[in-house]
């Protein structure tokens, strides 16, 4: 006898209601859980219910890390967490055709997952109020889970990583955005993180230092400064925000042609070498530094966290030069709102470029230079009208490995008056595109780049589409 074989079941392609329900969180302002007036209060609360102390040490006094006596690379001795090596960079393109830096090399893909939930019809971000030892006010809101795997396999033998059961079990509830990202490529070699974001099944036990925010009230803490993290801002950023249906200066094909092309012509040739060999750096006993001063140092610290997996460690941490400006030119463009895109080299990135806000610059690093030679567009937005600012916020960089590295966001608006500095047809290297469009590229790795996702970020969640 022949059994009948049931027919294979499909299911859609998408889930139509889900850009539906993130919208709908973004919009409220008013959460089940904590009310955005509280929200100083509690994590002032988290503060003050944990010791955290953060103190710069000279490199001998470094625990378990130390300098290869043939590389000079600076690395741990369970060779797991990361290295400090060095990278030669050339490049065909640009007024600095090749040069030398320092760079950290951490091969492991790290989680960065922010656990979802329903109350009364809305959806809700579980966020962690979390130290990294590189922020300057240590606590900052980051991701429902933020571990590297080092730190989820338990190399340190550590507590457990509280939630991760969320983003490596199936079981344990449903995925809404699952993507690889890159993460800053001027300072990470071939560097990415697993963005998640996934929608509990069943109760969550809320810990202390854990809060349930609704994207609208997140939206609302992103205008303060150095509040939510890096690393909670480029899995927002991934988010499957609904499609304003407008149309845009340039299609998605043409878009994709252009961008490919941009990869296809940069002949970018990164190379590790020891970090003995790096030229125009020095190490001393507390830090290694450009010899003119400039870019960033590698510094060493150690850190007293009662609140992490593991309380007291020390570490490396790379110390930028200066305040960073980061910035999107924005301009509407037939009454749909476009950014200006630029399609930017970084000798970390994993493929030669990826698309990086207008202007992503430290202004120190450029005061010696005059003219062309200034990086196109950063005197136009150091020079913004007030009034011509639509978004503005310091935030920090990732506070795990970057001691004090903040950069000033902002998105200036521009329009018809300004063609002459800002054209429809901008220099090569630059492209308008539509919020929505970039949305959907963050569906896939290593299209946008960190610091860009940072202000899309901004853009989607303070941006109510309906």
């Amino acid at each position: 006898m022949t059994m009948a074989v049931e027919p294979a079941r499909l299911r859609p392609r998408e889930d139509t209601a889900l850009p539906g329900r993130i919208a709908r969180s973004a919009a409220t302002t008013v959460g089940a859980w904590l009310p955005t007036a509280d929200f100083a209060g509690w994590l002032d609360g988290r503060r003050q219910a944990h010791r955290f102390r953060v103190d710069r040490i000279p490199f001998a006094e470094l625990d378990g890390w130390s300098f290869d006596e043939t590389t000079g690379n600076l690395g741990h001795r369970s060779g797991r967490f990361f290295t400090v090596e060095g990278l030669r960079v050339s490049t065909e393109d640009g007024p600095v055709r090749e040069w030398h830096q320092p760079i950290i090399k951490q091969p492991e893909v790290g989680i960065l997952g922010i656990l979802v939930k329903e109350f009364d019809g809305v959806l809700h971000f579980l966020m962690q109020a979390k130290m990294e030892p590189g922020n300057r006010n240590l606590l900052q809101l980051s991701p429902t889970v933020q571990a590297t795997r080092s730190n989820y396999t338990k190399v340190h033998k550590g507590a457990d990583v509280k939630y991760i059961d969320y983003f490596i079990r199936p079981d344990r509830g449903s995925v809404i955005a699952d993507v690889l990202q890159s993460e800053h490529g001027s300072w990470f070699y071939h560097k990415s993180n697993r963005n998640m974001i996934v929608e509990a099944v069943g109760d969550v036990i809320v810990d202390d230092d854990f809060c349930w925010l609704t994207l609208g009230q997140i939206g609302e803490l992103l205008h303060r400064d150095n509040v939510v993290n890096m690393d909670s801002r480029t899995v927002l950023a991934c988010a499957p925000f609904p499609g304003d249906g407008a149309g845009a200066l340039h299609s998605d094909t043409e878009l994709l042609s252009w961008f490919t092309a941009e990869r296809a012509s940069h002949e970018v040739r990164a190379e590790r070498i020891p970090l003995d060999e790096v030229p125009g750096w020095k190490r001393g006993e507390s830090t290694i530094e450009h010899e003119e001063g400039r870019y960033f140092d590698v510094v060493a610290v150690s850190v007293q966290a009662a609140s992490r997996e593991v309380t007291g460690w020390t570490q490396p941490l790379f110390e930028p030069k200066g305040l960073g400006v980061t910035a999107f030119l924005t301009r509407r463009i037939g009454g749909v709102p476009h950014v200006l895109a630029h399609a930017r080299v970084e000798g970390g990135f994993l493929d030669t470029v990826e698309l990086g806000p207008t202007v992503q610059y430290t202004p120190e690093n450029y005061a010696h230079r005059t003219g062309a030679d200034r990086p196109p567009f950063l005197d136009l937005v150091m020079a913004a009208d007030p009034s011509r600012i639509r978004y503005e916020a310091v935030h920090s960089e990732e506070g795990g490995r970057f001691l004090n590295a903040e950069s000033r966001y902002l998105l200036v608006e521009v329009d018809e008056s300004d063609e002459e500095q800002v054209p429809l047809d901008p220099p090569a290297g630059y492209c308008w595109v539509a919020p929505g469009q970039l949305t959907s590229l963050v569906r896939h790795g290593h299209y946008v780049n960190v610091q860009a996702r940072t202000l899309l970020a901004c853009l989607n969640a303070t941006t109510v589409r309906t």
